[in-house]
């Protein structure tokens, strides 16, 4: 059996493959509710043989979005259309996820193919981001506001009432976003975190918040995989980096965190970034090394590759995302090119290879 495709078992579910469909923003639903394109994008992958489908950043509430026209789970009428896809993908042999995220300062944004400039407070669609501190993403955006420690507090109960969602929604996994300059994120770098209270300074005090919304919803996860999406370094001096997540890794581990999907940036509008490659599994071997399973992402695009990560013991799962835009049905083609029989669905068997 190739590495690829040997199962995983994470907690109570089983993995029947190592590939897994990475979060992808698709700023498609309306009101925070799941759309038709939803239904399409995410079952597609079903079909094509992935084994963990994580949904999109899901806002826990309307501040929390990148874009108005984000996914969201931040009341009950969200449940039912999700919880529709989720059936499907389940249908399918294939284990459904969900992204919870807060998208802090850099919330209130235009979608990228409308440029992906900042929405004014004070313009329609737009609203006032939030951060732990008053420091704008950039330079020409309007400046966020600090949280206080009531707004943290929001934050936390956002989160776990997402988390309570998800479950009745059917979803498996969950993986918290504390990752790519999103509200967790800025909170634990020293570059967007300039706090003087228990959430600002130390090392210890900027992973509070994470730690607390991990904490939050554990309470009413606690028999399902948990994941968390960590920005493993900001390549810039003075930033977050992988000494940091290796050091966040243990804690996590400790916390009952299952799996670390290790990506990075995000935080820092210019940071030179060395894209190549492969060029984040680096940081996937490096925090497996703790003991904690990992996920790696990063311009992974050939079978051979994405086998020999999980062969070498680099990483424990592939999250891809360009490459299964362009090729859905990449892990079928995967395991062809492998020599490895995979079940396809009955409708599509006389497409096989």
């Amino acid at each position: 059996m190739p590495h690829l495709f040997s199962p995983l078992q994470i907690k109570n579910i089983e993995l029947k493959n190592r590939i897994a469909v990475a979060p992808m923003c698709q700023y498609s639903a309306e009101d925070g509710f799941a759309t038709t394109w939803h239904t399409v994008h995410y079952g597609n992958y079903a079909l094509g043989g992935a084994a963990l489908i994580t949904f999109e950043a899901t806002a826990v509430s309307p501040e929390g979005r990148i874009t108005p026209w984000d996914l969201g789970i931040w009341k009950n009428e969200h449940i039912e259309g999700l919880k529709k896809i989720v059936d499907f993908i389940h249908e399918y042999d294939s284990v459904a996820g969900v992204q919870l995220a807060h998208a802090g300062r850099k919330a209130s944004h235009l979608r990228p193919w409308e440029g992906g400039a900042q929405i004014a407070s004070n313009q329609p669609n737009g609203w006032k981001t939030v951060a732990p501190s008053a420091i704008p993403f950039l330079e020409t955006e309007e400046a966020p506001l600090e949280l206080d420690l009531a707004g943290i507090e929001k934050v936390k109960a956002d989160f776990k009432a997402a988390a309570q969602r998800a479950k009745e929604a059917g979803f498996k996994v969950i993986m918290i976003h504390a990752a790519h300059g999103y509200l967790l994120h800025e909170f634990m770098s020293p570059l967007s975190n300039r706090r003087t209270d228990e959430y600002g300074g130390s090392f210890e005090n900027r992973i509070r918040l994470l730690l607390e919304v991990i904490e939050n919803v554990q309470s009413v996860w606690a028999e399902n995989p948990l994941l968390v999406r960590m920005s493993s370094t900001e390549w810039t001096e003075g930033g977050w980096n992988k000494d940091d997540s290796v050091a966040l890794a243990q804690i996590l581990k400790n916390k009952g965190v299952d799996l670390i999907d290790c990506s990075g940036g995000g935080n820092v509008p210019r940071a030179n970034i060395p894209v190549g490659p492969g060029y984040q599994v680096e940081y996937a071997e490096a925090v497996r090394k703790t003991g904690i399973l990992t996920g790696a992402v990063g311009l992974i695009t050939g079978v051979e590759q994405a086998n020999k990560i999980i062969e070498t013991g680099q990483a424990d799962i592939i999250s891809l995302a360009r490459q299964l835009i362009r090729d859905p049905f990449f892990p079928l083609r995967a395991a062809h090119e492998l020599g490895y029989e995979v079940k396809w669905a009955s409708q599509y068997e006389r497409g096989k290879w």
